[in-house]
Formats: structure tokens, sequence, C-alpha cells
């Protein structure tokens, strides 16, 4: 029989953790025994009041650790043997960052997930996609393609990078250019090469969870810069970097993850300017800048720089196939050299199968191509996007205008809390991120990330109605709740 569980929400430890520790000391002590069949997520999750998310996530811990094997179509259990097996959970260090956020929906067609921020894969061009392939496949270099390569990346990859960056005014006299498994690589090998335990690094807040804890992993001391419509604003930057001196700055001035915000020119230029004069490292993620859907591109921190100071991440994930995990990072040599050391002994080097891949892609001018339907798609992703919330949020409600890139920010007028209103939103078919998951320094209760470019404009209206029309009906709830009379004292 399945024991009663008591979580505490306030507790110090998150829910998903309370959930495996209680079920795993059920296990030890034998209140479950092998071979006995655990609740289905969902009906766990009904039955505590958790998200459905939560639950997935203390079963993913419990499955690690040995302790309940589970079956497609048949459920979770106990596993044979698992009381008296070594406890991972205490033998391993911890990492304290929450679950991946799962979107809590199943794979039908009818679910609607602004959760995850990545390309539509409706709009991958396969067909060309497997002629590059096979070029590449039956080219003379194949066999040397599926040997060990050098951790800086594959050389033919690295010259076509640094020549484009050289011509669009990117690469400085002494820059160079290495190959990362994506960005998210690159934020983890700065990170052991530049950032160490104690260091400070001011970041956007809100800010992409994967840059927060990458720098958490490193031991950084993190400090926000408030994001606004228009980015952060550089004399409260520069103020920041008077008063708390921070390492290095992590910055994406175009269309940023999560808010969508692109920093005007003069901000640009200000920001370097204090970075400068504080002499402070300035990490450039422009990831995005490739996804411009309106309005004239603006020049990088990268190209404005004249000190040398910026470093410059990029990436083919988001332009085109992200399950090719094949970035770069555009620096001075002193720091190149120093990354490709650190990754060496990580992972010895970035797919060269990959690399090549992508390399005949953009040479071949198929990557150019398919940018342009990208960008046509995106156009109308983002437009219904806008206009949805413009038709459907609650009166109050606040969210940016991004000219590009794959999310818009939107803050719910109070007291709603958009943690608080997801389950809800998921029993109805449609899932996000709350802000919470993006936050430095401040809550973002009430604030959320809707990530529409994997989506079709379809979607993206019915998703947006969906969400509008349990944000109001809560808002109403809640202002009847507040408008009712106290009971008299007698």
């Amino acid at each position: 029989m399945f024991p009663s569980l008591q979580l505490d929400p306030a507790g110090d430890q998150p829910l998903y953790r309370q959930l495996f520790e209680q079920i795993r000391a059920a296990i030890d002590d034998g209140r479950l025994l092998a071979g006995e069949r655990l609740p289905p997520t969902r009906h766990l999750a009904e039955q505590l009041g958790l998200n459905r998310s939560t639950v997935i996530a203390a079963y993913d811990l419990l499955e690690a650790a040995g302790l309940i094997s589970r079956h497609v179509g048949r459920g979770s259990y106990v596993a044979a043997g698992a009381t008296g097996m070594l406890d991972w959970s205490t033998l391993l260090r911890r990492f304290e960052a929450p679950p991946p956020p799962a979107s809590g929906l199943g794979p039908t067609d009818d679910a609607i997930s602004f959760a995850t921020s990545r390309p539509s894969r409706e709009l991958f061009p396969l067909e060309e996609f497997r002629r590059t392939v096979e070029e590449v496949i039956g080219s003379p270099e194949a066999a040397d393609l599926l040997q060990l390569g050098s951790p800086g990346g594959l050389s033919s990859l690295r010259h076509y990078l640094l020549e484009r960056a050289r011509q669009e005014g990117l690469a400085r006299p002494g820059d160079d250019v290495m190959i990362t498994s994506g960005c998210q690589q690159a934020l983890d090998l700065l990170g052991r090469v530049l950032i160490g335990p104690g260091d400070t690094v001011a970041v956007e807040d809100p800010v992409y969870p994967g840059i927060r804890y990458s720098l958490e992993r490193a031991g950084a001391r993190l400090v926000g810069v408030p994001v606004e419509a228009d980015g952060i604003d550089p004399e409260r930057f520069e103020r920041l970097l008077r008063e708390e001196r921070p390492k290095a700055v992590i910055l994406t001035p175009n269309f940023q993850n999560p808010t969508g915000a692109t920093l005007p020119l003069a901000s640009r230029t200000a920001v370097l300017q204090a970075a400068r004069a504080a002499r402070v490292v300035v990490i450039e993620n422009d990831i995005y800048g490739e996804l411009r859907y309106q309005g004239a591109p603006l020049p990088t921190l990268k190209q404005l720089d004249e000190s040398g100071s910026v470093v410059e991440l990029r990436s083919f994930s988001k332009v085109a196939f992200p399950g090719l995990r094949v970035g770069w990072v555009i620096a001075p040599r002193a720091v190149v050299s120093r990354m490709v050391e650190a990754k060496q002994w990580t992972d010895l080097h970035t797919d060269q199968l990959s690399q090549a891949i992508l390399l005949r892609f953009a040479a071949s001018g198929r990557l150019d191509r398919h940018l342009r339907r990208v960008r046509r798609a995106g156009a109308e992703r983002l437009a219904a996007a806008l206009e949805s919330c413009r038709e459907h949020l609650p009166e109050g409600a606040r969210f940016t205008r991004p000219q590009g890139g794959m999310s818009l920010w939107v803050e719910l007028p109070p007291p709603l809390d958009a943690s608080e209103l997801l389950s809800k939103c998921q029993r109805e078919g449609v899932s996000y991120l709350p802000g919470r998951y993006f936050a430095v320094s401040r809550p973002h209760t009430g604030c959320l990330r809707l990530s529409f470019a994997g989506l079709s404009p379809e979607k993206i209206r019915r998703g947006i109605a969906t969400l509008g029309r349990l944000f109001q009906e809560e808002l109403e709830r809640l202002r009847e709740t507040a408008d009712e009379p106290a009971p008299a004292l007698v």
C-alpha cells in the first residue's frame, strides 16, 4: 500500500526533492516492497495537489538512484533489491538547480507549449539537409571526420567563421574562433577559465536560466541588472559597476531571452564605455541576432568594441538545427587558447560530422535560404503572438513587443501569480514558463515567458486566447474574494 506523504511547500527543500526523499525512506524501511507499483504521476500529482512535472522529477531521481523501474504502458515499480542498495543521492554532490521545466502536457496534437525556446521542426529543410549530409559523407574527408579532432574545432569551419567575422567587422586583429558544443558549453568553459569562486558577475534580470546556473556552478556571485522594454538602463549599469565591481558582465543585446528586448544603439555605446572604464569583461550572447523580423539590424557590442574587451558567443542552434549542438566563440586569442585547453579535458572536441555538415550547409548557400524562410515564418508567429496578447490578456497586463527572436515577456496584473496559475493552464492544454525560472534579484512572481517560434500562428492564437481566459477568470475570482466583507465578530 502506498504510504501517506506529508510535503511542506515552505520547507528548505524543493517539493520534488521532498517527494523523492519520502518515497525513498518508504522503500528503505519496507513500507514499499520490491515489485510494488507506484501511483501514476498524474494521479499522485492530483492527490498531493502538485504539478505533474514535480512528481515526474521525483520519479526521475528515484529511477536514477536505482530504486524504481519504469515501463512504458505498465507504470513504475519498486526495483528488485532496492532495499540495501547504495544511497546514491547522499554520495553525489548536490546540484540545487530546479528540475528542467516540463511542459506538463502529453504528446498530443492539441497540446500548446510556449515553454521551450526552439525553432519549429516544421521549418527544417529536410531534403536540403539530407543532400548536405550525402555530400559530406561522400567527400574524400569523410574518414577524417570520423577520427578524433582538434578541441578548437574543425579547422575548415573555424577558418570560414573567422573570415565571415572579419567581413562583418566582428573580429579584431588578434581575435580567434573556437567551436563549442552549443552556446551552453561556451558559458561553461568561460566559467572554468575566467570566473572563480566568489567572483562577482553582472547578468540581466530576468535572465536565461542556463546562464545563471552555469555561473553558480562556477561559484560566482551574481548581481542582476534589471531589463526593461529597451534592455538595461546604461546609467543604472554604470552605477552597478562602480558599486559591485564585477569581473565580467553577460549581456544579450539582441532579442534578450526571456524578454525579447533589444538594446538601442546609444545604450550599447554607453554600456561599452562604462565597461571599458571599469575594466570589465563583456560576454555578448548573440545567438538570436540573425532572427530579426522587422526594423534595421544594429551593430553588436563586439562590432562596436574598440578595446578588445568583448567575447562574442554565437550558435547554429537557433537558426538551423539545435540537435547538432554547434556554437562558436569569437574572442582575443589568449581567451580562445585557454578555453581550448579547458575543452580538451571536458569532451575532447565537438562532434566533427556535425561541424562539417553545418559548414557545408552554410557555404552552399542553403543556410541563407533557410534563414529567409525562418524569418518570414518568425514574423508571422510574432505578429500572431502580439495581436493575441493585445486581444486576450486581461486589462492591466503588460507585454514586450520584440522585433525578432523567439520569446516575449508578459507581466500579469497583481495579484496574479504565474507559477500558481501554471497547473490550471496545463489542465487546459497550454503551458509556459513562469518568471521565477528567470529570476536573479527580483522574484518576477506575476511574469511569464511565451516562446512562440516553435508554434504555428493558429496554435499561438488559440493558446494565448486560452491563457487570457484563465487569467481573467482567476483575476475576477481574486477580486471577488477581496471584496467579500469580513465576518462579524460576536
